[in-house]
């Protein structure tokens, strides 16, 4: 499978690169690190008219930590540093442990954040060879009608895979966006469209810029549970972030959770709030976790089943929050 024919165009500034998106519109892609955009050209999956190369953009590569005014990492600063961060080893632990389990070493040296939060839904009947597509009629994601996962459909189930928009969801987070009618922030909780084709609730010649984390909620305990086959590479099959703040007695005076992998997008889980007020109680935290099976909605979109994948959401829901009210990280 091999590349189709593109020009490349790497601007050296935003505006430079917002006045790109604006000149080819349609017939651009952006890219920064390609470890997700390329093998999917090769698969046929996009072919822009022309790639706009985002990396020589430095001015958004930064980590900046301040207690007073919150945590701010630009887009293209690559996954590496995050998960490396004694920062936010500190300070964000669910940010740093999601970034260390996403792909392998070279990959995070080349994948940057707002990769990350962008990828493309994946499926097992998209993420093939054109070929191998066009045998079964193409989907309703790429050339095709039907949605083979769910008949009937209106909608893509295709399921977003990323690792950080969870854990940036537990930390209420918003999202930056640039483009030539100025710029925007955003929820990341309104970030994320649950269609797999719609994916993202982002313009095309809008760019994201960054993600900032408000100080209210730096110094929470954070865990991240990834089910996925191979552990050295993997994209998720189920992602569980969890993020707590307790007194000194045990009790949770508040708590976030969030999915990834089992929805066209990244979920919170709103019956955390349950947890408000109480110690580690083990019949509440399976309550929790009960409703976390709710919100999740695997279908049949990867290798592993939906009945396991939901099963293991719950359990490392509970896991998680075992974890952080007995022992805290």
């Amino acid at each position: 499978m091999s590349l189709p024919s593109f020009e490349v165009v790497r601007p050296r500034s935003l505006e430079s690169a917002i006045d790109a998106l604006a000149r080819y519109g349609a017939d651009a892609q952006m890219v920064a690190g390609g470890t997700d955009l390329v093998p999917s050209m090769k698969q046929g999956l996009f072919a822009p008219r022309v790639l706009l190369d985002l990396k020589g953009l430095r001015d958004l590569d930064f980590i900046r930590f301040d207690p007073d005014r919150g945590l701010e990492i630009g887009a293209l600063t690559r996954i590496t540093p995050i998960a490396e961060s004694p920062v936010l080893a500190r300070y964000f632990p669910v940010l740093h442990e999601a970034a260390k389990t996403i792909a392998s070493p070279l990959l995070r040296n080349m994948g940057t954040l707002g990769g990350n939060l962008c990828l493309d839904t994946r499926c097992l009947y998209y993420n093939q060879s054109g070929f191998w597509r066009e045998s079964l009629g193409y989907c309703i994601k790429k050339d095709g009608t039907r949605c083979h996962v769910a008949p009937g459909s209106a909608v893509c189930w295709a399921a977003f895979s990323g690792d950080t928009a969870p854990a940036l969801l537990a930390l209420d987070a918003t999202v930056d966006l640039a483009s030539p009618r100025g710029q925007r922030t955003v929820p990341l909780a309104e970030f994320y469209v649950n269609d797999g084709l719609l994916r993202m609730n982002k313009a095309h010649d809008e760019i994201v810029t960054g993600v900032r984390v408000p100080a209210s909620s730096a110094g929470w305990l954070g865990v991240y549970k990834k089910l996925r086959i191979r552990q050295s590479i993997d994209y998720p099959l189920a992602g569980v972030a969890v993020a707590m703040r307790k007194d000194s007695g045990g009790v949770c005076l508040d708590a976030r959770i969030a999915l990834t992998a089992v929805n066209p997008a990244p979920k919170l889980v709103l019956a955390a709030a349950l947890l408000q007020g109480h110690r580690y109680d083990p019949a509440l935290a399976d309550e929790v976790a009960h409703e976390a099976i709710r919100a999740a909605k695997p279908l049949r979109t990867s290798a592993s089943t939906m009945e396991y994948r939901r099963h293991m959401v719950r359990v490392f829901v509970r896991r998680a929050l075992k974890e952080l009210w007995l022992n805290g990280r």
